[in-house]
């Protein structure tokens, strides 16, 4: 029964991690410019999220509901964050700068990657409501057994983590073919991409100033 539920968890993982959006789009590029290590930090910061979200959807229903009624919020600030990563994005694909594949990132760096990207992925509305809609499927798996809400929720970090692992591994296999030009083109569209649905998320969340 645990097996079941664990991988009913795997699979909400990949269904939620899945879909390319600024989340995906962020990994790649940071892949592709600074590295393996700061792509899996990138994508364990999003598992992490998609983990908490797991612990709420299956055990609070009463926290999913007021994460609803706070999505407005929520959407702000995940909207100014992608915002701010967008506009430093493209402007450092205006810088004239080398891309060396053999480079490792700072010793603190992976670290601010994965927080960003926790932060990121725990306020995208897309996200809250990707869990919101699983709530039934989460509750019922949650209450099939003493300890199956640990199990289903492993399984959904675990999913989560999966895909980012296969993504991570894919764009590297193409970094050591990339020129700096490219580069640069990369920084240009990912960082124009991330700034433009920055700014829808804060246009979608103009209730708060109604």
């Amino acid at each position: 029964m645990m097996s079941s539920v664990y991988l009913q968890g795997i699979v909400i993982g990949l269904a939620i991690a899945a879909p390319v959006g600024p989340i995906g789009l962020l990994c790649i590029r940071r892949t592709l410019r600074e590295g393996r290590l700061m792509g899996i930090a990138t994508g364990m910061g999003a598992a992490t999220a998609d983990g908490v979200y797991g612990i709420i959807t299956a055990t609070g229903l009463a926290i999913s509901g007021l994460l609803i009624s706070h999505g407005d919020i929520m959407r702000l600030g995940g909207g100014l964050l992608i915002l701010y990563l967008g506009i430093s994005t493209f402007w450092r694909g205006l810088q004239a700068q080398s891309h060396d594949p053999a480079t490792a990132p700072g010793v603190h760096a992976p670290l601010k990657a994965y927080g960003t990207t926790f932060l990121l992925t725990i306020s995208n509305p897309a996200t809250i409501i990707a869990f919101i809609g699983m709530i039934s499927g989460l509750s019922k798996g949650a209450e099939s057994g003493p300890h199956a809400a640990y199990w289903l929720v492993l399984g959904v970090f675990c999913g989560s983590a999966l895909w980012w692992f296969f993504l991570v591994g894919l764009t590297s296999l193409i970094r050591s073919l990339v020129s700096d030009n490219f580069m640069r083109l990369v920084d240009f569209v990912s960082g124009a991409i991330l700034a433009l649905w920055g700014l829808r998320l804060i246009w979608q969340s103009g209730s708060l100033w109604l």
